[in-house]
């Protein structure tokens, strides 16, 4: 059976990325064949938890569907201190004595909707002349990150009993809710140290989505996803099996159509890979911009047999 396909592991306390990844290769490779390929599409910090799009055989390849794509968190913060990490697993830098109250934290919390620049933690896995952040602030080295753009599309308070303040927070790719959380206490002349922190949904995908480890290892097939629902904002391009081949081939083909821009390319409901339907001379082309190998598989296994 070839894999392919996204499990969105609910990833647990405490787990890097890494090992969430590693942990699903070890659920679905088969002792004495090919470890299979996987990867994930957003890394998420030990301490949080939620959904972590983990990409299994040809769906590796569309990864950026992930990391590309909006996000959602719940995250609780604590006003009263910050840490060198801004989340609780870190050393404290400073504490602050004094409080606020829900009116003050009203007044500031529109300042971080729409469009901003932040500067990202330099504790993350941003690189730094070819060094992770991460590594070079473990030594002692001196970190300087640039600001980026991002954009908050959407900032709502679930709960406030100081110095903890909760926050439902959609927004863009690139955007660190540690950052979001010290830049609102500073902004409040506190701190902002992150102690919660859960991904709700990544690409729009809901949180009914979830697989725990435990079904995981219990109900492994079930809980993948298939590829063609992954690359389910792509319009579909059916060929016959001659065309097909073709494609598979790399071949440029030209079609009777009137659509343009990037498809999911099918035959007989089997996924091939994705291309770019472009106007040609007479009649629309496509070009292929990423074929499965295990379709390239299945067809060729298919010609040996004619």
């Amino acid at each position: 059976m070839i894999v392919s396909g996204v499990v969105f592991l609910d990833k647990p306390l405490g787990w890097t990325s890494r090992r969430a990844v590693n942990e699903v290769i070890r659920i679905f490779s088969v002792q004495g064949k090919k470890r299979i390929k996987a990867g994930h599409a957003g890394t998420l910090d030990p301490l949080a938890t939620g959904m972590l799009p983990i990409l299994l055989g040809d769906a590796t390849r569309f990864s950026e569907l992930g990391l590309n794509a909006e996000k959602r968190y719940t995250v609780t913060f604590d006003l009263s201190y910050q840490t060198d990490t801004l989340d609780c697993e870190g050393e404290v830098i400073s504490r602050f004595e004094h409080s606020i109250d829900r009116e003050a934290l009203m007044d500031v919390l529109p300042l971080f909707q729409g469009e901003l620049q932040q500067v990202p933690p330099i504790y993350s896995a941003i690189r730094v002349d070819g060094k992770r952040a991460h590594a070079m602030a473990r030594k002692g080295e001196a970190v300087e990150l640039k600001a980026r753009d991002i954009c908050i599309y959407k900032l709502d308070l679930l709960n406030f009993d100081f110095p903890y303040v909760s926050l439902d927070v959609s927004c863009s790719k690139g955007t660190y809710i540690r950052s979001l959380a010290r830049d609102i206490g500073e902004k409040l002349g506190m701190g902002g140290c992150v102690t919660a922190l859960r991904r709700t949904s990544t690409g729009g995908w809901p949180e009914s989505m979830l697989v725990s480890e435990e079904r995981l290892r219990e109900e492994k097939e079930r809980a993948v996803l298939p590829l063609r629902q992954w690359l389910r904002d792509f319009p579909t391009c059916a060929l016959n099996q001659d065309d097909a081949w073709r494609f598979l081939n790399g071949q440029r083909i030209q079609l009777e159509k009137k659509e343009v821009g990037n498809v999911a390319v099918v035959s007989d409901e089997l996924l091939l890979g994705t291309a770019e339907l472009k106007p040609g001379m007479r009649r629309m082309v496509l070009h292929p911009l990423r074929i499965l190998p295990s379709s390239q598989h299945i067809f060729t296994a298919k010609k040996e047999k004619e």
